[in-house]
């Protein structure tokens, strides 16, 4: 075990010592919960998987930070604490990340070849790993990295095949033609959470279309709209519901029909619209719903189909420049908006605007009902919730998740990349689809025939949203899941709730019939200090490796806790960060005084007798620190418990107690007593500084496994008495610096108080540094609370201080009694200078 410092030095040096405390920590083996002393119920967090694209960044930091807190918190309350780690293969992102890396060498995905290509990602990811679990350790995540996992280990990529078996055998998961959201460029279909949206100005068109005007900023969509919808109560359209029109349009004439639903909206627009059921998810479910004709405009690559007639190939652009030109001539637009603000959906890989279309994919059937269950994957997931077996931190995150539930489509979960989860479905010759859980299994059920698998890959949530069980061995019943499933809590962000935290609980539901925590915890997003999202092009990012090499990681680590509530966005900027670097600093020199000004620095193990009435008041006030720390802790108030800490720690020990120490003396085991449990107190928000200050009691332990504190009995009212003690001194300390009384100087002061008895005011005199005397002196008092303090203000001037009063003086007499300047000076500065005469002549008696 480490030993303790020769000397601690003046200021903390993070860098000097937080590598080699993060190896004795790892090399101890305390980390793996088999390895923990204890008796304790399990507690268990499965570490959100960063993306394997190699750099981490302040969202990860917040994760880890929220996380390892609460990891120390529950090993140091002696549970049975397992954090597992591990990083998602991130197809997409991943692979998108070695395309442009192949293209800068000239090279290229197609050229490789799939077998190639995923052996160079396989190098890349191998390499970013490295990089991730290092900035991971750099955070202080004290995660079991013995049980680290990643999303295309082998036994996790078992489990997903089990998964999707499991899941087509019950009929939940489906071939089958729906609109999806594509990427032309990725050349595949890209989850609703790679789908971002920016802002642009795009001119708003407004066409004739027989009885009505329609709007739309995409008239190259239109060729096969045939369907005008209409609100059923709207009373501008009641004579044309269910009929048909014939209506001039792009290519002629064709034939129109006016359904009545609930979708369209009267107070939009003209509150009458055409559907493009083939390139738009409303309109997509309008068409399901009324049995309506899918016709493709918009192909794979980008460009116009058939049903565009003349304009087939033509890029999207291309071919909204065409129609509306034809429009124009057939005088059927009606006015054009230039200043339209659009949300321009874009991949958020490539940025290339993505174009939902109709394609055969696999589905997730979310609305099926399971065999023998009665009840749906989506009644299965808001049951869980709505019966209070998860519970959602903040509250308000439930109707959000409910919404969505209830709105939630079949979910599309195959992709047109190389990197990933294949599908494990293979063909025959005939085409018919095998599906099985490997390709030995499939043979199998092939009786020799020859097989190709199914050439996409599985959307990287669907594996993801196994993460909870499949980290422990699953489908195996393995020691580990029997264990540790389900697990504590979940702490994401809270903008995955749907794409990630809804998923697990809905695989989890279905595969286990057992939920895959107890608790979601959502954090917010880190903004800068104005409020905004931190971005490359703003360029107001902030780089946690930088932030821990200036100020260290316990300072950044504070700096995302303090002030951040559950679902909250957090304002982080480099003197917020500088700010907790002081109070690490502060921490460290009150560990400093006290193992410098104590006889012998040595553990206590039950709580010192308090001798004073300081001593009374600050085990009070520690062991109420202990009780709150403890309780926010169990409730998931961080903040407020890292705000106690550092109230208690600069504001009433450093401040007060330490202060009186220097005058009372003799506090050795309280100081020890307190110090040590204040170490422990701190250790899951500020994990290295106390464990390098804990070396300083020569035990040879390590604070990280040591025993949380409990409180003892206090007293209330004692700490209200010493509240208003401090307001006492700090008052009378502020009457000497304004009537500049020297500290040294000791004035006489009588004291009556209404609450406070002979040795609060005995105390309250030492500390303000005035001379208590019993008879009342003859005095104007001065009211502070419910005392009044009568303090004789009066001093013997130095002769220093009379000459240049008397000067003073003459001066301003003769300047008085200047006639001219009597004459013209303001009334008002006349006066001024009449009164600090005065004053001045009072201090001379």
């Amino acid at each position: 075990m480490p030993k303790k410092l020769e000397e601690m030095a003046k200021a903390y040096e993070p860098g000097k010592y937080e590598a080699e405390i993060y190896k004795t920590w790892e090399k101890s083996g305390f980390f793996n919960p088999d390895n923990l002393k204890t008796r304790g119920k399990p507690f268990v967090i499965s570490m959100p998987p960063p993306n394997a694209t190699g750099i981490l960044h302040l969202g990860h930091a917040s994760t880890f930070a929220y996380e390892d807190l609460m990891v120390r918190y529950h090993r140091l309350k002696g549970d049975k604490t397992l954090w597992v780690p591990g990083t998602d293969h991130a197809a997409i992102a991943t692979q998108t990340k070695v395309e442009k890396i192949l293209a800068a060498e000239g090279s290229g995905r197609e050229k490789l070849g799939r077998d190639k290509f995923l052996t160079r990602v396989k190098q890349f990811v191998a390499q970013s790993q490295d990089t991730i679990r290092n900035q991971t350790r750099k955070m202080g995540s004290s995660c079991d990295w013995s049980r680290e996992r990643y999303t295309l280990d082998e036994g996790l990529s078992q489990a997903v095949n089990e998964a999707f078996v499991r899941m087509y055998n019950d009929g939940l998961i489906y071939r089958g033609n729906r609109i999806v959201n594509w990427c032309p460029r990725c050349g595949s279909t890209l989850a609703d959470d790679e789908v971002e949206y920016i802002e642009k100005k795009t001119p708003f068109y407004y066409f004739k279309y027989g009885p009505v005007t329609i709007g739309t900023a995409r008239p190259e969509t239109k060729f096969a709209d045939k369907i005008i919808v209409v609100h059923p109560d709207d009373e501008r359209y009641q004579d044309i519901i269910g009929k048909e029109f014939e209506v001039e349009w792009i290519d002629g004439k064709i034939k129109a029909r006016v359904i009545a639903d609930p979708i369209a909206d009267k107070e939009k627009g003209t509150g009458a619209m055409t559907i493009t059921p083939a390139h738009s998810f409303v309109d997509f479910d309008l068409a399901k719903k009324y049995n309506l004709p899918i016709e493709q405009i918009i192909d794979k690559d980008g460009k116009l189909t058939k049903a565009a007639g003349q304009f087939v190939g033509l890029s999207v652009m291309e071919g909204r420049k065409k129609v509306v030109e034809i429009l124009e001539s057939k005088g059927l637009v009606e006015k054009i908006d230039y200043d339209y603000i659009h949300n321009l959906s874009v991949c958020y890989r490539c940025e290339t605007p993505v174009e939902p279309l109709t394609s055969e994919q696999w589905f997730v059937a979310v609305d099926k009902k399971i065999p023998g269950r009665n009840k749906t994957l989506k009644q299965l997931a808001t049951k869980v919730v709505k019966s209070g077996q998860i519970k959602i931190l903040p509250e308000r995150f439930n109707k959000i998740y409910y919404h969505w539930m209830d709105n939630l489509h079949d979910w599309c979960i195959s992709r047109q990349i190389w990197w990933g989860h294949r599908i494990p479905v293979w063909y025959d010759s005939e085409g018919k689809a095998i599906v099985a859980i490997d390709k030995k299994s499939a043979e199998l059920q092939a009786k020799g025939k020859k097989l190709r698998q199914d050439e996409d890959t599985l959307d990287t949530w669907f594996s993801s949203a196994l993460w909870t069980f499949s980290t422990l061995g699953w489908p195996a019943k393995t020691e580990d899941f029997k264990k540790f499933h389900p697990t504590s809590v979940m702490e994401t962000g809270y903008d995955i709730i749907f794409f990630w935290v809804a998923r697990m609980i809905l695989m989890s539901e279905y595969l286990l019939k057992d939920k895959p925590f107890e608790t979601v915890y959502l954090h917010g997003m880190i903004r800068d200090k104005e409020g905004r999202k931190m971005s490359k092009s703003l360029g107001n990012g902030i780089d946690p490796l930088d932030m821990i090499a200036k100020f260290g990681t316990d300072a950044l680590r504070l700096s995302l806790i303090i002030g951040s509530a559950p679902g909250a966005d957090l304002r982080l900027y480099e003197e917020k960060i500088a700010g907790y670097r002081n109070f690490v600093n502060k921490l460290w020199n009150i560990s400093r005084f006290i193992f410098t000004s104590v006889k012998a620095v040595k553990r206590i193990n039950k709580q010192p007798k308090a001798k004073t009435l300081a001593d009374r008041w600050i085990l009070a006030e520690f062991n109420q620190l202990i009780k709150q720390v403890t309780g926010d802790l169990e409730e998931y108030r961080f903040s407020s418990a890292g705000e106690k800490l550092y109230e208690f720690s600069w504001s009433k020990l450093a401040d007060w107690y330490l202060e009186i120490a220097k005058i009372e003396k003799s506090k050795d085991d309280i100081l020890l007593y307190i110090l040590e449990r204040l170490l422990i107190l701190s250790h899951p928000f500020t994990p290295f500084v106390t464990e390098l200050i804990w070396r300083q009691f020569g035990s040879g332990t390590l604070l990280m496994v040591d025993k949380w504190p409990r409180a003892s009995k206090f007293d209330d009212k004692i700490m209200a008495d010493f509240s208003e003690l401090k307001e006492l001194i700090v008052a009378i300390r502020n009457i000497k610096a304004a009537n500049k009384i020297a500290p040294t100087d000791f004035p006489d002061c009588y004291i009556v108080s209404e609450f406070l008895d002979k040795e609060y005011l005995a105390l309250a005199a030492q500390m303000s540094r005035v001379n208590l005397v019993e008879t009342k002196l003859e005095l104007e008092p001065i009211m502070i609370n419910s005392s009044q303090v009568y303090i004789n203000l009066k001093r013997e001037l130095s002769n220093k201080e009379r000459q240049s009063l008397e000067q003073y003086i003459k001066n301003t007499q003769d300047k008085l009694a200047n006639q001219d300047f009597m004459a013209h000076a303001p009334q008002k500065v006349i006066a001024d200078i009449q009164k600090k005469l005065a004053e001045a002549k009072q201090k001379l008696q």
